[in-house]
């Protein structure tokens, strides 16, 4: 029954995650901020599916690629903590990725992204991907425009290797409004626990927000795909985005429940004259 009703769930939000790329243009309608009781009560019920998707995952030796994508500010890395609080390290992998060394520069662009591709039984999810050639490369001027180019003509080809391989290639697109950008970027600057968040490649990339539209919309037309398309997610609300990026994930993985084990804890031994030392110098102080 709960599976059901987390698959009736996942209907309902997928008009928000699966518009088409014109639909990061679009406006899209404000309800009412989620109350943390409900987020969180949805949240559990989603968690126990991604548990149930893993070890699907796991006994299929099936492979799933996920990547994030969008503006800063939009609730990437928030999102993908959600995803993986509740699952195993073992099976989900986040890839994050520093700036290139000047071996990696020397190399063909997406060799360092290939490494990290998923193995049977794996979930590799990229905090930002390849796709930075189209976005910040471009946008900052990392990269000449004719490698952008070439780089858009290209991809596709590399995500239907994938594909042909076997690798369920999942692409989301967090879009965020420029008002809510301008309030979590001062919220970063005002808050300690925050403040390293804050780059000086932020700062500079909140003042070209036009030029990443144009940007988005070219990578848009050129990789949007039917073997790898890009689901695009609303993320003002980030409780509301998460719910919806989760929900739609879970709905595109052809996961079923795993049989659950019948599980019993042994007797514990006795303790055989055994005392617990008294080591007083090695116990923390408890202040709470």
């Amino acid at each position: 029954m709960a599976r059901k009703k987390t698959r009736d769930k996942q209907d309902q939000n997928h008009a928000e995650v699966q518009a088409p790329p014109t639909g990061a243009r679009q406006d899209v309608g404000q309800p009412p901020k989620m109350k943390r009781k409900e987020y969180e009560r949805e949240m559990r019920v989603l968690h126990g599916e991604l548990v149930a998707m893993q070890e699907w995952v796991k006994s299929a030796g099936a492979k799933i690629c996920i990547v994030f994508e969008g503006r800063d500010t939009a609730g990437k890395g928030g999102t993908i903590k959600r995803i993986t609080e509740r699952v195993s390290p073992r099976v989900f992998r986040v890839i994050a990725l520093p700036a290139p060394t000047e071996r990696e520069k020397s190399q063909m662009y997406i060799q360092r992204y290939i490494q990290h591709f998923p193995a049977a039984g794996e979930v590799v999810i990229f905090d930002r991907s390849w796709y930075n050639r189209a976005g910040v490369e471009r946008v900052m001027g990392f990269c000449r425009p004719e490698e952008t180019q070439r780089f858009l003509e290209l991809v596709p080809g590399v995500e239907k290797a994938m594909a042909d391989n076997g690798i369920l290639l999942l692409k989301y697109w967090l879009e965020v409004s420029p008002a809510e950008q301008a309030r979590r970027l001062k919220s970063r600057i005002n808050d300690p626990r925050k403040m390293w968040k804050l780059s000086a490649m932020d700062l500079k990339s909140y003042s070209r927000w036009y030029d990443y539209s144009r940007a988005r919309d070219a990578m848009f037309a050129a990789t949007d795909t039917a073997w790898a398309p890009w689901y695009i997610a609303h993320t003002d609300d980030k409780k509301r985005g998460r719910l919806n990026i989760i929900s739609h994930l879970l709905s595109q993985v052809p996961y079923k429940p795993v049989p659950a084990r019948d599980i019993k804890l042994p007797r514990r031994q006795g303790p055989g004259g055994y005392q617990e030392p008294e080591l007083p110098l090695r116990n923390i102080p408890a202040p709470f």
